[in-house]
């Protein structure tokens, strides 16, 4: 087996970090990932980061509030459930 990693990242709109934690939260699950931890950061004034550590590799959240912007990005070493998450966050 090939060592590889697929990711995917994109800038969105939400900056708000409960619910952008508990929309990706749900995603990630339902897509299939297990969330074996969750770690992140408030800045004052403003601002969030968050990394799900997950089984399968780590998911990011970088929020930039003051742009009304958040970077997101999933890396994953086991595709299927990378798909699925794809196929969700378009739906």
């Amino acid at each position: 087996m090939k060592a590889q990693i697929h990711n995917f990242a994109v800038w969105i709109n939400e900056t708000r970090p409960a619910a952008l934690k508990e929309n990706f939260s749900s995603l990630l699950t339902n897509s299939g990932f297990e969330v074996l931890e969750v770690v992140e950061k408030h800045f004052e004034p403003y601002g969030y980061t968050a990394l799900f550590l997950l089984s399968e590799s780590h998911f990011a959240i970088h929020t930039f509030p003051e742009h009304k912007e958040t970077y997101i990005e999933l890396s994953s070493c086991v595709l299927e459930p990378f798909n699925k998450f794809i196929k969700n966050y378009e739906k």
